[in-house]
């Protein structure tokens, strides 16, 4: 829940292109929280502190409601929402523009979820330990938000003092990592270093590929020809002086890039003088099998060369010609980054 809240809520306001419109919803959206749930304030140290001192009275004094502390469904309830909506305020503020952290409303939403999970394992005739499941509850969320079982383990070992708990919080922190790995592949730390290729994992071949830079493979040496350029003057200016067996179709004000001529597609006719000024070069090119955009990852490049069947791709840099990525110099360059990353 933490996460998918968390990915939900920033992608909404990454919709939204003006920063001062962020902040006004991002500010309305707290504050009318922060109005109903005073908790939510903050780091939340002394919930998570009263809650393991079994202070439950302590912890929700803040709510703006005359609250009777016997009736122990009307405290799990409210238990839930400071829990449910942790989240929220917290996300909220990040995709506003605002700092804050991660790891402490972690802490809060476990202890939150753990405290009131004994609560109803009581009131149900049960006898456990509040304070035990507090502290389980903080390693559960810990694991499974930050996808690291083995810190949320021994944090919270440390924090009680002991190694008591330890077959509990091993077993919580299994499970949670798990369930929390299969719906979410990546942590909220990790996923925009995974989504921009950029994320280092056990996978050699996707290191080398992350580690290589485009500007190392782009070609620049290709003639580029106008659309309104006559058969005969991209013969003499172009298909002249160049050893290559493609021309980049370009806007000569703009620099944009419009498709390409082969040197295959002219061939039957280059030979003959009559065509060279009665065909344009914008009747005889043609859609590039696909474009290489200067941010896309290596490894992006890589599948569009197999999709295509390509031995040169156009790169494109907002909407401009940059120059040429040729499939032999990619797997060459490909091939020294793997014998420097594993020699």
């Amino acid at each position: 829940y933490f996460s998918k809240i968390y990915f939900r809520i920033t992608n909404f306001f990454k919709r939204i292109k003006k920063p001062k419109h962020k902040l006004i919803l991002g500010g309305v959206t707290i504050g009318v929280l922060l109005y109903f749930i005073p908790p939510l304030y903050g780091e939340g140290y002394g919930l998570i502190n009263n809650l393991l001192n079994g202070n439950t009275a302590a912890a929700l004094s803040d709510l703006p409601y005359n609250i009777d502390f016997n009736n122990i469904w009307i405290v799990i309830g409210f238990l839930f929402l400071i829990a449910l909506f942790k989240a929220v305020a917290m996300t909220a503020t990040f995709a506003a523009g605002g700092v804050g952290g991660i790891f402490i409303p972690t802490l809060f939403m476990g202890s939150a979820l753990g405290n009131l999970f004994a609560k109803i394992i009581n009131a149900l005739g049960g006898e456990v330990s509040e304070s035990n499941f507090t502290l389980i509850g903080m390693t559960g969320l810990m694991a499974g938000v930050l996808h690291a079982p083995l810190t949320a383990i021994f944090l919270i070992a440390e924090i009680t003092g002991g190694y008591d708990l330890f077959v509990p919080l091993m077993l919580v922190a299994a499970i949670s990592y798990a369930f929390t790995k299969y719906f979410v592949s990546n942590s909220i730390y990790t996923v925009e270093l995974a989504k921009r290729g950029e994320l280092i994992t056990h996978n050699k071949d996707k290191n080398v590929l992350m580690m290589m830079k485009i500007d190392s493979i782009i070609e620049t040496n290709f003639k580029p020809v106008y659309p309104e350029m006559m058969l005969g003057n991209m013969l003499k200016n172009a298909v002249a002086k160049s050893t290559r067996n493609i021309f980049p179709v370009i806007h000569k004000e703009t620099q944009q890039f419009l498709g390409i001529v082969l040197l295959d597609d002219i061939r039957s006719i280059m030979f003959d003088t009559e065509m060279y000024n009665s065909i344009a070069i914008e009747t005889l090119m043609k859609a590039a099998p696909e474009i290489i955009f200067y941010e896309d990852s290596v490894a992006n490049i890589m599948d569009k060369f197999k999709t295509s069947d390509a031995w040169n791709l156009p790169v494109v840099k907002d909407g401009k010609y940059v120059g040429f990525i040729s499939k032999s110099k990619l797997l060459t360059a490909y091939r020294k980054k793997l014998i420097e990353v594993t020699s």
